[in-house]
């Protein structure tokens, strides 16, 4: 019988009655991890999570990450294990040092059992550019449907039942997407509410700490453990945190608005009946849901004000990755042919040309039509999602258009589907929002999910209203293997 398909709260139970022991759960993760053909992982931390086992001490029944295992996507920082963001440009990197969010939960005595794949250097949205190649989604087991990016092993792992919950980064939708797409919760908190020391970082104004769970309330114990003050990162917030966990049965927050403009882009007609029968629930349950206006302008200006935003970022970010101070090195005569070579073999073709974006927006005789202009577009953006938030305790939308895409389907990237109804997740960035994804709903045998967004450091509201919204659907605690 396996366990792994439980919620943290469940195996959290079954620890306090003997019924499993931590040694017996990294025994099942390990071998499923080993299995797995989904390819989840850059490194099997089989050594390592034996090890912590042996150290965990007693059971405490106040700690409820005891002893449960885990899996942390590879652009975290882990000390004296492996770390290359499935890049080759950081072949044989090994940290002296932990990420804030790996120490934390090892601190309070999860078990870590692996590094998870990722698009390389977390730049895509496909789970197809890291150097080991494609990751699949475990809904489909003839491995033809994407399980979405960057943070593709993460959700993977989860939505496998390989682990409970899994730590991943979300920069424009790269949590809450595959979220979607694995039948998963993906939380997103506030920028700055999780310290972000030791993430490699992307696109710094834009990355969040987020993370994968199978239900609403592993996502707010989660954020509990995570959540506060880092004095190693500048970035992170004094704001006091709260019990998140509590009171998610009494919504606060009465008053939920659905963007009309996303809405209508979506073609897909299952996924928007699901989607108003939710609605209809989420009324009868007395919640006011009202359809409001977006400036269509600026949904569509939301996805190219990204990519110049977050490639400029991304190239300042990554000039350290240069040959001579870790990772991959080529040979050359000179400082600059060692970095030219290094980074010519160490980049995948989608890494330069994003890196090359990134420069030219940054070039003084383009900034500013592009980099500034697209500063522009979002804080306009920002101050339009702001301006509904301040009449409504959340935005509700589909997390996505479609289910699962296949690899090798190519959306058309100026449709109204595309460029709204495929990137408004990244509203949330833009303005630091907490956001959650959850699922409601099953189309041809793939999960979809909706999304919450609301206020800065409103997660225990969010949490609240994503936990009514998981009670309606009826979807909670799924996984692919979750019959075992």
């Amino acid at each position: 019988m396996g366990y792994l398909h439980l919620s943290i709260t469940e195996l959290h139970n079954l620890l306090k009655e003997g019924t499993v022991t931590p040694k017996q759960l990294v025994d099942e993760a390990i071998a499923k991890a080993k299995a797995d053909n989904n390819n989840c992982f850059e490194y099997i931390m089989e050594k390592e999570a034996y090890e912590f086992v042996d150290k965990l001490g007693d059971f405490d029944d106040s700690n409820p990450l005891w002893g449960i295992p885990f899996a942390i996507k590879d652009n975290y920082s882990t000390k004296d294990v492996p770390t290359c963001a499935s890049s080759n440009i950081l072949e044989g990197y090994v940290p002296v040092f932990s990420s804030t969010v790996y120490q934390r939960l090892i601190d309070r005595k999860a078990i870590p059992i692996g590094k998870t794949t990722l698009d390389e250097l977390a730049m895509g949205g496909t789970g197809t550019s890291g150097h080991k190649g494609k990751t699949y989604n475990p809904w489909d087991e003839t491995h033809k449907h994407q399980i979405g990016g960057s943070s593709c092993g993460s959700a993977s792992c989860v939505a496998a039942s390989i682990v409970p919950f899994s730590i991943g980064s979300d920069t424009g939708d790269s949590v809450r997407k595959p979220a979607s797409y694995g039948g998963l919760v993906g939380m997103k908190p506030t920028w700055g509410r999780i310290s972000r020391y030791g993430l490699l970082p992307f696109a710094a104004s834009l990355d969040h700490v987020g993370f994968f769970t199978r239900n609403v309330e592993d996502s707010a114990i989660l954020l509990d453990v995570l959540a506060g003050r880092d004095g190693k990162d500048f970035s992170s917030s004094f704001e006091p945190v709260d019990k998140y966990e509590e009171d998610l049965l009494k919504p606060r927050g009465k008053r939920i608005a659905v963007i009309k403009e996303i809405f209508d882009s979506i073609t897909n007609e299952e996924i928007k009946k699901t989607f108003i029968n939710t609605l209809n629930s989420l009324k009868n349950a007395g919640f006011t849901v009202d359809f409001v206006n977006f400036d269509v302008k600026l949904l569509r200006a939301v996805y190219p004000s990204y990519i110049v935003i977050s490639c400029a970022e991304a190239t300042s970010n990554n000039a350290n990755l240069d040959g001579i101070k870790f990772g991959l090195r080529e040979s050359g005569e000179t400082y600059q042919d060692v970095t030219k070579n290094t980074r010519t073999k160490g980049f995948s073709e989608l890494i330069k040309r994003r890196f090359v974006i990134g420069s030219f927006s940054l070039l003084r005789e383009n900034q500013d039509v592009l980099f500034r202009r697209a500063q522009k577009a979002r804080r306009l953006i920002v101050e339009e999602t702001n301006r509904i938030l301040k009449d409504y305790d959340a935005i509700y939308c589909p997390a996505s258009p479609t289910t699962a895409p296949l690899f090798e389907k190519h959306a058309d990237k100026l449709s109204n589907e595309y460029l709204i109804a495929d990137n408004w997740l990244t509203i949330a960035n833009f303005g630091g929002l907490p956001s959650i994804t959850l699922p409601i709903g099953f189309s041809d045998g793939l999960p979809f999910g909706g999304n919450l967004t609301s206020s800065p450091f409103k997660e225990k509201d969010l949490f609240a209203i994503a936990s009514c919204l998981e009670d309606i659907t009826g979807l909670k605690n799924l996984s692919k293997k979750g019959e075992e």
